[in-house]
């Protein structure tokens, strides 16, 4: 039976005088996959940043656990238990690839993120674990991101873009590891601009349209509305 882990209600941020998102509102369940679609500039990204305190909300509550989590500092959330893959990676360039890991990791959790487990997931790593990660390709600096966020062993893993500047071999790698982990029953809330690869991997479609939620779901629902909701909300 699943439970719920992340409970988002009504959150209102802004980036400046600009509002972003206007009462979003959301839950995540354990041992699920939740994607986040929409189109660019549809708020998804700054979804991710008000729950990790990147960018506090200005109204609206974050309950991750059943506490509340809203506009805690970055370092309190990733503590309490949400490891976050931002857009664009953000590794360490300088810093080799076991350094990388080191810094993601958390003394507390239970999600048994061991290294040899991340190398079962991530061979490559263990290859380059003396290489700067600045002379990784673009798909291994995106497996390192993952698993840095996977070596802090979080109960919610949040991805934003993790197929963004891949090339399609690489994308069907990076789906084959959202199974893999969904399989395992980690819980993860994604957000990806290749619907097609998000949807294979989820059990929850949650659809942004100019900082609403438009469409929340199962997955098989999404799939009934499917050429409406691609037509309305996700189209170019």
């Amino acid at each position: 039976m699943t439970t719920e882990l992340l409970a988002v209600d009504g959150l209102e941020t802004f980036y400046g005088k600009s509002h972003v998102l206007r009462g979003v509102s959301f839950t995540v369940r354990r041992g699920e996959t939740t994607v986040l679609l929409g189109r660019n500039g549809a708020g998804k990204t700054t979804t991710l940043r008000s729950i990790m305190g990147l960018t506090p909300p200005r109204a609206g509550t974050v309950r991750f656990k059943g506490d509340d989590i809203t506009g805690q500092a970055p370092h309190r959330v990733f503590h309490r238990g949400v490891g976050y893959v931002p857009e664009g990676r953000q590794i360490f360039p300088h810093l080799d690839v076991g350094e990388n890991l080191r810094l993601g990791e958390r003394a507390t959790g239970d999600g048994g993120w061991t290294r040899e487990r991340i190398f079962e997931y991530f061979p490559v790593l263990r290859e380059r674990w003396e290489q700067r990660g600045r002379s990784l390709s673009g798909g291994e600096q995106q497996m390192l991101a993952i698993a840095r966020a996977l070596a802090g062993n979080p109960d919610l893993l949040m991805l934003d873009e993790p197929s963004q500047g891949l090339a399609p071999m690489l994308v069907r790698e990076v789906q084959t590891i959202m199974a893999r982990l969904r399989g395992e029953g980690v819980t993860i809330l994604l957000v990806e601009q290749n619907a097609r690869m998000a949807l294979a991997v989820s059990d929850q479609v949650l659809v942004l349209s100019k900082g609403a939620i438009v469409f929340a779901g199962p997955t098989a629902e999404f799939h009934r509305h499917e050429q409406e909701l691609k037509g309305r909300y996700l189209s170019v």
